[in-house]
């Protein structure tokens, strides 16, 4: 099974920033959305950003304002910029890749393996 790659999970304190990156199969970087999803203790696995085969992206409202995602074809990665991180921050993420334009991660078919993103003071 193809599987995507997530790196640069780690801790931070509040109000403080991290960068997640994934990396793409080449088949998937231009035909597929690509979405980040996290998923805390206790907690359904929501979405949290994705972006479309032509660069358009989408946020959940908890982050709109604080998260960037963006894709580089060329080197087929696509990162995740997280800014002014909250407690509530704290969970799994996740990138995967899926053919229909949702957050809802029943119909993403190929997964990353998960980082750790831990805010805490």
């Amino acid at each position: 099974q193809v599987r995507l790659v997530e790196s640069g999970g780690g801790l931070v304190q509040p109000g403080g920033s991290l960068r997640l990156s994934c990396a793409v199969p080449t088949s998937m970087i231009n035909r597929d959305f690509i979405g980040w999803f996290r998923q805390s203790p206790g907690k359904q696995r929501e979405g949290v950003a994705r972006i479309t085969p032509n660069g358009r992206t989408r946020y959940t409202d908890s982050v709109e304002g604080r998260f960037t995602i963006s894709k580089n074809a060329v080197e087929r990665t696509v990162t995740l910029q997280m800014d002014h991180l909250k407690l509530d921050d704290t969970a799994v993420y996740y990138c995967a890749a899926g053919r229909f334009d949702s957050d809802n991660p029943a119909v993403f078919n190929s997964w990353g393996q998960g980082t750790q993103v831990n805010v805490s003071s």
